[in-house]
């Protein structure tokens, strides 16, 4: 299973809390939720990864210029702590400048120090989806525009190759539980059209309503910015995970949209 893909799946599931053997580690129940949780974190800094996975996040996305390689030995190291403190931990980073530096050898070496998959923004080089690397996924961000013709146009992403999920770019924290039935719509036809695994970026503050909103716009993960404190971000973490099980629908229950998985159709 894409390593992606297996966080998605794990975070819909509820985990066994009790160790293994007499002298097993105990590890606190996991109740399923109802998208995964993704901390970003805008620098490589040690300690990060695996103080965000403590605290509850199913993942951990690094921003990076795609050419500074100065903080890839602190990058091995936190990606080695992400998979010490949870096995299913996909490890990513946010590209966000430096594109030509990247070419398949930079993209190896990603993968040598363990990063799982990269985040691509929508005026990245399309080459860099051309770049067969083994065990490094890529995700396209998509923003959202109006226009009906607009999803018709987002649906050719799929023609591409190489493609593991999107970010929906879509500015809903200010109004996510206000959304009437025909703007939720709107937004579908552009959610539906892509078929991806998403993620779309939320604010510490969401609400209940806002996470029941997230519900019926049929999302994979959640990410949540890291505040500029350790326990700051902790707290966040705790608490958006604590909704993020409160508003769990089972698969049988919810109406997600269908989406390209490395096995078809889902």
């Amino acid at each position: 299973m894409a390593k992606l893909q297996e966080m998605f799946t794990q975070a819909r599931r509820a985990q066994n809390g009790g160790g293994m053997g007499f002298l097993g580690k105990n590890k606190a129940e996991a109740k399923p939720r109802a998208a995964a949780l993704v901390v970003n974190v805008s620098q490589i800094s040690s300690g990060s990864a695996e103080a965000a996975l403590k605290a509850g996040a199913n993942g951990i996305i690094f921003d990076w210029n795609g050419s500074d390689t100065a903080q890839f030995e602190v990058l091995k190291q936190e990606v080695e702590a992400a998979k010490a403190a949870k096995e299913s931990t996909a490890t990513g980073l946010r590209i966000t400048g430096g594109f030509d530096k990247l070419d398949q050898e930079r993209l190896k070496q990603l993968v040598k120090l363990g990063v799982q998959y990269v985040i691509l923004p929508f005026n990245a080089p399309a080459r860099l989806l051309s770049l067969e690397t083994k065990d490094l996924e890529k995700v396209v961000v998509v923003p959202m525009r109006t226009g009906e013709t607009y999803p018709l146009y987002i649906r050719s992403l799929a023609a591409l190759d190489g493609i593991a999920g999107v970010v929906l770019d879509f500015d809903l924290n200010e109004k996510l539980s206000t959304l009437s039935i025909e703007e939720v719509l709107d937004y579908r036809a552009v959610r539906e059209a892509v078929r991806y695994p998403a993620f779309i970026h939320v604010s510490s503050t969401l609400s209940e309503a806002d996470a029941q909103t997230l519900n019926a716009l049929g999302i994979q993960a959640v990410v949540l910015s890291a505040k500029d404190t350790a326990e700051g971000t902790r707290t966040q973490i705790k608490t958006l995970g604590k909704l993020l099980e409160k508003v769990y629908q089972s698969d049988d229950d919810k109406d997600a949209p269908s989406v390209l998985t490395p096995g078809g159709l889902r």
